[in-house]
């Protein structure tokens, strides 16, 4: 049975809150990861500072009595592993009796396949105020139908909803966006010989290597064109772990960096080696990712 109005009211970690606010769904709030501090990560912003958007901190910490001061409809979070959101303790939605709906963004779905799954929650949401109600009912349904549950069985709205829900509005305008940046991006690409490493820096002596199939956008700019460096074989199923000596080993062109707060630049201990920043939490959205291969293209034909 569906919900008996759209809900309206969202609380979000700040990646998905992002997406959403890129996709025409303001949010009452969000929220960070165990990363995050006390202050909203300027790397994890996009559009939610402009939007007046409330930080309430760190997920794990969040107070529950201003939680429900809040009067959430509903509460978005993504997951990595299909299973658990990934920045909100689950027993803290299940006592306030709040939907939840934890979007995958792990390596089992493309890029594409990631940025549809936001798009039909958004509408879901209302989104796209002109789009037939089709997509939008079945969207509440599935929110009315897994409280206090992540994707896996809180649901996620039908294809369908994309399908219906986008008669040439704010999303149409930004996929249309996406589609031209990925082409500037496939014909840098093409020019250019660079190869690139993505890493997150995890202090003077350490740094984590991205596995580029392990994520799915950068999975997504090998299918660009992009001539990605795997760090190689060891342990590590998203990262491989070394010192900054193995990263310089790799001989990189160009450094995608992790540009989030927590991370360490790679200009502050990898001497000589070009860098552009990486969000490896980039709201998933097609303006953020539109916005990301713009840059990228530049860096590359710089």
């Amino acid at each position: 049975m569906g919900a008996a109005r759209v809900p309206r009211r969202v609380i979000a970690y700040v990646r998905a809150g992002a997406a959403l606010c890129d996709l025409g769904v303001t949010p009452v709030a969000v929220y960070g990861s165990g990363h995050d501090g006390d202050v909203l990560d300027p790397a994890k912003e996009g559009g939610l500072r402009a939007a007046a958007v409330t930080y309430l901190g760190p997920g794990r910490g969040l107070d529950e009595a201003l939680l429900r001061e809040l009067r959430p409809d509903v509460i978005v979070d993504v997951t990595y592993d299909g299973k658990s959101p990934y920045a909100l303790d689950e027993a803290v939605v299940e006592r306030l009796g709040v939907p939840l709906v934890a979007l995958s963004v792990g390596n089992e779905l493309t890029l594409p396949e990631i940025l549809d799954r936001f798009g039909e929650l958004a509408v879901s949401l209302g989104a796209a105020a002109d789009a037939g109600t089709a997509g939008a009912d079945a969207g509440t349904a599935a929110l009315d139908a897994g409280a206090g549950v992540p994707e896996t069985r809180a649901g996620v709205p039908g294809a369908g909803a994309g399908a219906e829900g986008d008669p040439g509005g704010r999303e149409s305008v930004s996929r249309a966006g996406l589609r031209a940046a990925e082409d500037a991006l496939r014909k840098a690409a093409d020019r250019s010989a660079l190869t690139v490493l993505a890493l997150s820096g995890a202090g003077p002596d350490q740094v984590h290597l991205a596995r580029p199939l392990a994520w799915p956008e950068l999975a997504h700019l090998a299918e660009l064109g992009v001539r990605l460096v795997d760090p190689g074989p060891g342990p590590g199923a998203n990262w491989l772990t070394g010192d900054w000596g193995r990263a310089a080993e790799l001989r990189p062109d160009l450094v995608l960096f992790d540009s989030r707060a927590h991370a360490t630049a790679p200009d502050e201990v990898l001497a000589g080696v070009r860098s552009t920043p990486w969000n490896p939490e980039t709201p998933p959205s097609p303006a953020a990712y539109a916005r990301f291969f713009h840059e990228l293209a530049e860096a590359l034909t710089a």
